[in-house]
């Protein structure tokens, strides 16, 4: 018996020391336990109120009131209006599946909007909303509201989208605006571009005055529920819109040159204030509808636009390159006029050709026009007198030359995409051709072929820069910008020209006014048939056809002509005017693509442009621009 009671003791006393260990260890926990809520109540209770805050509250920029573009009348070019659309925000990309599938049932998105949404979502990191779909309808919101229980996170928002009322007419100029990609953040801090909403200057003014346009972000504090769903709105700052913008452009001037342009397939039209340097047209045809581009192209019509032929996304005006012809003639003349190789009386033969070593370079005109002088040449184009005064001058005096009257180099226009065309001298055709330049080369150059292409701006510049007595404008679009519209007025009118002089030779410029003017105004002309019916509207020209295509002696035994020719091989029709011709005000240059001959389809459409544009002059002040300020 004393046995089994020692035994007893033992499993008493070993029960004891368990039952003390795992109270101990029951202490600690409990000690810890009441250690971590105290930490989390008492001590941390700031930071976890402020995180619960914060998921309660949320931030969101508010995108900024894009700035108005105004033609220089004050007619509307690119304005806002009203667009509701459907916006979608995940926290950390949890649910995007079943969301996406849920909004196709509704709105039927299709693949590519489903895989742009997947991609958004997911990389959206710190739950900013994306755009689902923008310019919804009545019953497209019907149905997102009623079904909105089943759909966190997606709410309607009312937000604005660009419209261009003048569509195509305009596109080149205004531009468009589109979703803001990696390339445009470049140099911009703003993080209102990181926006899903936020919209883009992609081309012409747009684009140039993107900043300006843009304005600055405001912001909008709301609260949300668990879904992420608005319940109420606790505070908002207003942003600031952006600045508006007045253009040199004169709508009724602009729509008459696209008009002129209709009955042909592709081209431009220049017009240019021979003081200010105001752009007053510049039609490039055609064009495209810059609103597909605002509310989203598809596929489809990228495509579409990219192969077109006529490559209605290329601004003509500024970034089009043709070899000049004829109209060139007036920078050889003025080149060998100011190097003395010439003066305003010499006589050079033409005999219909020139001959260089073995080569024969032909004169327009078989047989040539005899001889002539500066101002007769100029008149009748004879090829034979300016492969002469090339020569003499030289290709370093007729490049420099050409250089001074706005070729070869981007002007300070200001727009996107322009070109510098092609402006040869000696150096380039060995840096890009590997070979010394020749005679030859300076006998094509000096009739505007060869290496040389223009822009039709810079032959409207040189127009300018001939009929304002030498100065050297600049093209301008911008009038004027401010935030206000009130503020929105055009500089006072200028009578002469605030440019720096050319400092060329008057005498020699009066030469090449002279020539050109018989260009229109004398029976010997080559576009004797344009001159204006008013004396008022009397004006100077020069007529040009670029070479695209040469037809060889065999083809023309074989009949082939310029008319039998395939479209795309026609020679280019030319044409640059100015006037009124006692007192310059307007430049005009016209290219009319494969048109063949510049007095007969490019001179009618420069006239005509010109004439209107000094008609419309006493009415092109800002009486309607200052009636719709007041509004």
């Amino acid at each position: 018996m004393k046995h089994f009671r020692k035994g007893d003791g033992e499993r008493s006393g070993l029960f004891t020391r368990r039952a003390l260990v795992l109270g101990g260890a029951q202490a600690v926990l409990l000690t810890a336990l009441a250690g971590r809520l105290y930490q989390l109540q008492v001590v941390e209770t700031d930071r976890f109120s402020s995180m619960a805050e914060e998921n309660r509250v949320s931030m969101r920029l508010l995108p900024p009131s894009r700035g108005l573009i105004f033609d220089r009348a004050g007619v509307p070019l690119a304005v806002n209006r009203n667009n509701f659309r459907v916006m979608a925000a995940s926290e950390r990309g949890r649910g995007v599946d079943v969301l996406i599938e849920r909004l196709d049932q509704i709105l039927i998105l299709g693949d590519a909007e489903k895989a742009r949404l997947l991609r958004e979502l997911r990389r959206n990191r710190n739950a900013q909303p994306v755009v689902v779909r923008e310019n919804l309808g009545w019953e497209e919101v019907a149905r997102l509201e009623f079904n909105a229980p089943d759909l966190p996170g997606v709410f309607i928002d009312l937000g604005q989208s660009r419209d261009y009322p003048e569509g195509e007419l305009m596109s080149h100029i205004v531009g468009y605006t589109g979703r803001v990609a990696d390339e445009d953040l470049a140099g911009r801090d703003d993080p209102v571009l990181q926006l899903a909403t936020m919209r883009f200057g992609k081309k012409g003014v747009e684009r140039s005055l993107e900043d300006e346009l843009r304005g600055r972000a405001g912001a909008v504090q709301v609260e949300v529920n668990a879904v992420g769903r608005v319940v109420r709105e606790l505070d908002r700052t207003e942003g600031q819109p952006g600045a508006n913008a007045l253009l040199t452009i004169d709508l009724d001037i602009q729509r008459f040159a696209a008009e002129k342009m209709k009955e042909h397939q592709s081209g431009s039209v220049v017009v240019l204030d021979v003081i200010t340097g105001d752009v007053i047209a510049m039609v490039s045809t055609p064009g495209f509808d810059p609103s597909t581009f605002a509310r989203g192209i598809t596929q489809a019509e990228w495509r579409d636009l990219l192969d077109d032929p006529q490559r209605p996304l290329h601004n003509k005006a500024i970034a089009g390159v043709y070899p000049p012809g004829s109209t060139y003639k007036m920078v050889t003349a003025l080149a060998a006029l100011e190097a003395k190789v010439i003066d305003p009386w010499s006589r050079l033969p033409c005999p219909g050709y020139l001959e260089l070593g073995k080569i024969k370079f032909h004169c327009w005109l078989k047989g040539g026009h005899g001889s002539t002088n500066v101002s007769e040449a100029i008149a009748m184009s004879c090829d034979c007198f300016f492969y002469e005064a090339a020569r003499r001058a030289g290709i370093d005096r007729v490049s420099d030359m050409a250089q001074r009257l706005g070729f070869g180099k981007v002007s300070e226009l200001g727009l996107p995409g322009e070109s510098a065309a092609n402006q040869p001298t000696r150096t380039w055709k060995q840096e890009k051709i590997g070979k010394a330049w020749q005679h030859g080369d300076t006998f094509n150059l000096g009739i505007g072929q060869g290496y040389m292409t223009a822009t039709p701006l810079q032959l409207a510049i040189m127009t300018a820069r001939l009929a304002n007595g030498g100065y050297e404008v600049q093209p301008n679009v911008l009038l004027a910008k401010a935030t206000s519209r009130e503020e929105l007025a055009p500089p006072a009118p200028r009578t002469k020209p605030t440019a720096p002089s050319l400092r060329l030779n008057p005498q020699h410029l009066a030469v090449i006014r002279q020539g050109m003017s018989d260009v229109v105004n004398a029976g010997h002309g080559t576009a004797n048939a344009l001159r204006a019916k008013q004396p008022e509207f009397t004006f100077a020209g020069k007529t040009g056809t670029a070479q695209v295509k040469r037809i060889t002696e065999r083809e023309r035994e074989m009949g082939i002509t310029q008319a039998s020719l395939p479209w795309h091989l026609r020679h280019h029709a030319l044409f640059v005017c100015y006037g009124p011709v006692d007192n310059p005000r307007y430049a005009c240059a016209v290219i009319v693509e494969h048109g063949q001959a510049g007095g007969a389809t490019a001179g009618p459409i420069g006239r005509d442009v010109l004439i209107e544009t000094m008609k419309r002059d006493p009415s092109r002040r800002t009486d309607r621009f200052k009636k719709m300020a007041s509004r």
